[in-house]
């Protein structure tokens, strides 16, 4: 018995101790007040962020405040968090508070935007209950991110005004922040979130691979990462996991339909503006397809987390990765402040990239509104834009961490004379020749489409594509242009059946019809690319 006790403490002993030992956090215990953020940035902008807005809200309200820092992972993630959360918290205050049966109906209808006038009363109901009420997720602020999932948010009514319009109209000008910029949305007219940061998006590149591999010079166009010298070279992520590469993959698509209108505008100048419009949507949707197709043939990996790449490509793994522009700045910076080495450059094509924004929300029941629309001031305030872009260590810049990042504010590009301080310099986001338009009405309502028919293109169906790709780049013609003709046929996923078969798929209440899709277009894929392979090697269709 006494063995037994033995074994017993220790096992407890074992388990406890490292809790015990552990350094005391700097908590909300010794502060006045808790502020909770749920955000997909990193340890660098967490740090930073909290850091200048402690100093800033205690020279304000003598306050000292804690921020509770929630990573969960990126946009995506957040966002299925957020919807299980709010959904668990209204059917609480439905059922406990306000003593209604719970149904169906009610839960598909508290947090849609879009109840037709005949839908069932009980989600008409809940919806207005939900908009009127304080239910709450726990969390004050959802800080980064792309537009995409805040609107989204905004639209189920998880996102409320904060008031930043109201109080800082001075701030939301043509002159400092334009409501939209090169067709991308830089605030919501309702307040209920405005941008805080730009974001860009490109490919980070280790010159000393691209050297071993044969590369002719450096990248420059997205059509550089289906260059048969990077097979198996190139870093990407999984888009149904990455809002941030969802959109550059988004970006890729849009350069290819601008460019074919461009196209048959030249060749056909008084033509159908409406008719040009729609042919050049369809081709460059397919075109767009494509390229990625082949970047994805190129891949060494989809990876779950955006962050991976840019490390990889730092570190020789890879040769070339996709990825948002500050995470390549980042890790060009990191390696030469570590070793003095420029082997890893970072680049935004011409023309292939916008400048959209990470916004920044106020969340419906938010338990600290106060010091949450404090943080939403400060973030837009110049004091919080200078972190953003500033040097560490300089009058008003970050303390450790160089965040390499462009604020969203116009106004800063035109203090001449803080370019000392800044780490990029000379960049001005608002001047950038050949910029891409972004037309959120031809590829905005398809995003989520998007990205699953790249995943299954690409990622599902990643060993296949893989090796009749490598079969087509070491075939002889005609041979490797009849299997390249088979390996794009991409007829199941054209922008018509994009938006209209896939899209009902994605938007079933049967999650069954989703799958089901999966399955019938990864076969389909496969069987295109088993057919690619075998022309490829000479064994006939």
């Amino acid at each position: 018995m006494l063995k037994r006790i033995l074994i017993i403490v220790a096992l407890v002993a074992t388990v406890a101790l490292p809790f015990l030992l552990r350094p005391e956090k700097a908590g909300s215990q010794r502060a006045d007040e808790t502020l909770v953020i749920i955000t997909p940035h990193n340890e660098a902008i967490r740090h930073e962020f909290a850091v200048a807005f402690r100093a800033w809200y205690k020279k304000k309200t003598g306050r000292t405040v804690f921020i509770d820092w929630r990573v969960i992972g990126g946009t995506s993630e957040i966002a299925r968090f957020l919807e299980g959360e709010y959904t668990a918290s209204f059917q609480n205050h439905w059922t406990n508070t306000l003593r209604k049966p719970w149904s169906n109906d009610v839960q598909s209808g508290f947090a849609n935007h879009r109840l037709a006038a005949d839908a069932p009363a009980p989600a008409r109901e809940a919806r207005e209950v939900f908009l009127a009420s304080e239910v709450s997720c726990k969390i004050d602020l959802f800080f980064g991110g792309g537009t995409y999932d805040f609107v989204r948010q905004a639209q189920a009514g998880r996102l409320v005004d904060s008031g930043v319009l109201k109080r800082h109209p001075e701030w939301f000008t043509a002159d400092v922040i334009p409501q939209t910029f090169a067709g991308e949305d830089y605030w919501d007219a309702q307040g209920r979130w405005v941008g805080t940061v730009l974001s860009a998006y490109g490919m980070v590149f280790n010159r000393d691979s691209l050297q071993r591999l044969g590369f002719p010079g450096e990248p420059a166009h997205w059509e550089d990462l289906q260059h048969p010298k990077l097979f198996g070279e190139v870093a990407l992520a999984d888009p149904t996991k990455s809002g941030s590469i969802a959109k550059a993959f988004e970006n890729v698509i849009q350069q290819q339909m601008q460019r074919r209108l461009l196209a048959l505008r030249s060749a056909n100048p008084t033509g159908a503006a409406q008719e040009l419009e729609k042919q050049a949507v369809d081709q460059g949707w397919i075109d767009g397809l494509r390229l990625l197709q082949l970047t994805g043939a190129n891949a060494r990996y989809f990876t779950d987390t955006s962050q991976k790449p840019p490390i990889d490509v730092a570190t020789g793994n890879c040769a070339v990765g996709m990825c948002i522009d500050f995470y390549g700045r980042q890790q060009e910076e990191a390696v030469v402040r570590r070793d003095h080495s420029h082997r890893l450059g970072y680049l935004s094509p011409v023309g292939g990239t916008v400048s959209s924004v990470d916004p920044i929300a106020l969340m419906r029941g938010a338990p600290n509104r106060p010091a949450a629309e404090a943080f939403i001031d400060f973030v837009m305030s110049m004091e919080g834009q200078k972190l953003w872009n500033f040097k560490p260590g300089t009058e008003g810049g970050p303390e450790r961490f160089a965040l390499r990042r462009l604020p969203v504010r116009k106004d800063f590009y035109r203090e001449v004379g803080w370019k000392a301080s800044r780490s990029d310099p000379e960049d001005a986001p608002f001047d950038v020749k050949d910029q891409l338009i972004y037309h959120s009405q031809w590829t905005g309502g398809l995003f989520r489409e998007m990205s699953f028919v790249i995943r299954v293109m690409c990622l599902d169906t990643h060993g296949e594509l893989k090796r009749a790709w490598k079969a087509i780049l070491a075939a002889p013609e005609p041979r490797r242009a009849e299997a390249l003709r088979v390996l794009q046929d991409l007829s199941v996923v054209s922008y018509a059946e994009t938006g209209t078969r896939i899209k009902r798929a994605l938007n079933s209440r049967n999650k069954v019809d989703e799958v089901a899709l999966a399955n019938e277009l990864g076969r389909i894929f496969r069987g295109n690319y088993l057919r690619a392979t075998a022309i490829a090697e000479g064994g006939g269709s």
